[in-house]
């Protein structure tokens, strides 16, 4: 008996000291998950909704995905257009993204996860600050999301 209470308190006092080491701290801005596409994630709603702007600079074209939670999956949104208000080297230049229909997913304009904007300083611009104006998801309304493109680590 006194062997087995002995073997108890050496395991318990192993558990209880660990292996000594510190566990190390999570980053401060918390998890972070790779674009599925390679672009700039804005964060509306990290359990809800985030845009990731991927860029075509070759034909001036920037594409929105609707990303759900964590970045899974597509959110299919009853929006046709939204706006992002740009600003590149100090001058504004607006953009329209307008709703991409594809047969081949069954999206159409008015329910879909994709959108596009098209504009010549695309084709040049580097990096821009871009605020989302106003986009209405589920219910909810997100409206002045500020950003850098490319996203700053």
């Amino acid at each position: 008996m006194k062997k087995i209470l002995v073997l108890l308190n050496v395991l318990a006092l192993t558990l209880w000291t660990g292996c000594g080491e510190k566990a190390e701290k999570p980053a401060a801005h918390g998890h972070h998950h790779e674009a599925p596409h390679g672009g700039t994630v804005v964060a509306l709603d990290h359990e809800i909704i985030n845009v990731e702007f991927v860029l075509d600079a070759a034909a001036g074209k920037l594409t929105a995905y609707m990303l759900g939670g964590h970045l899974h999956g597509f959110v299919r949104l009853p929006v046709e257009s939204f706006e992002v208000a740009a600003e590149v080297a100090g001058q504004p230049q607006p953009l329209l993204f307008k709703a991409v229909a594809n047969a081949a997913t069954g999206e159409k304009v008015g329910d879909t996860a994709q959108y596009e904007a098209s504009a010549d300083w695309l084709k040049t611009a580097k990096t821009f600050k871009g605020t989302i104006r106003s986009l209405a998801v589920r219910g909810k309304n997100f409206e002045g999301v500020a950003f850098d493109f490319p996203e700053k680590p």
